[in-house]
């Protein structure tokens, strides 16, 4: 295998900063190009690999949709090393990338359904492209509600997508935080995002849940849907794991005989429901 074929795979593709900006205290938004001019030709629910100079490595979901080809967008939380360090980053930098890497949204089995497409935290940004490439092709999908949950108002993000949304006839949107106090200014509702299931009206044989978000509302958020009446083939799942090669080589991110880099990050429900440490 020639050098030119290990690129983007094992060796880093030079991307330039194109924007940033605050998100909350802890995260920001970065758009990027490739320097070649090339897209990155990914799809909603996949992944790349970060790469600073001297300061390592880390795996990053894709923000935005590829329907908008100019360029992608990455949501960053400051949580260690390398994206402390991409946080003093600024337009007209350089960083690496490797991949996209994953399985994606099946976006065929989605088409023509109903979609529910449930949130948590920084889980709204993969969710993000997601939600994007919907807006873009309106005529593939049926009706879309998004339902979002976030630790306080502060820590929200896509503030402005939220409001877009929101407003947006194409769209149902609910948002919910797990607190808030009277500095906030906040009139919203406030409650886990559990809560926002139980007074939705769908037809489950027409409907297809994703769920992206911290591991620890999986399981609750399953179990409100699944009294719902959607089954596990029809209930989507974003896994959160460490990924470290991005090609199934380290090993880092098995849930017992699957690799979360390549056999997921998004897998249907019942596909992992039953493995151990899954969810």
């Amino acid at each position: 295998m020639t050098a030119a074929c290990h690129t983007g795979l094992y060796l880093p593709i030079e991307c330039e900063i194109l924007s940033v900006s605050e998100l909350t205290p802890a995260e920001k938004l970065f758009q990027v190009r490739r320097t070649d001019g090339v897209p990155l030709g990914h799809l909603p629910g996949q992944f790349i690999q970060v790469s600073l100079l001297g300061w390592g490595e880390a795996p990053i979901s894709v923000a935005s949709s590829p329907t908008r080809n100019n360029f992608f967008e990455l949501g960053v939380r400051r949580a260690g090393t390398l994206t402390g360090a991409m946080h003093q980053l600024k337009v007209g930098d350089v960083i690496g990338i490797r991949g996209p890497f994953g399985r994606p949204f099946d976006l065929s089995r989605m088409r023509g359904k109903d979609l529910l497409l449930i949130s948590g935290g920084c889980g709204l940004a993969p969710m993000r492209s997601l939600i994007q490439y919907c807006e873009d092709r309106p005529s593939e999908f049926g009706r879309i509600s998004i339902l979002y949950g976030a630790k306080n108002p502060t820590y929200t993000l896509f503030k402005d997508d939220l409001a877009a949304w929101n407003a947006s006839a194409r769209f149902a949107c609910s948002l919910t935080v797990d607190n808030s106090t009277g500095k906030d200014c906040y009139s919203g509702n406030v409650g886990l995002i559990t809560s926002l299931i139980p007074p939705l009206t769908f037809d489950p044989s027409k409907t297809i849940a994703a769920i992206v978000g911290p591991p620890v509302m999986y399981r609750s958020v399953i179990t409100e849907l699944k009294t719902k009446g959607l089954t596990s083939d029809r209930i989507a799942v974003s896994l959160e794991r460490q990924m470290r090669c991005g090609v199934g080589k380290c090993g880092h991110c098995t849930i017992e005989h699957l690799y979360c880099c390549q056999d997921g990050p998004v897998f249907w429900l019942n596909e992992v429901e039953h493995l151990r440490g899954a969810l």
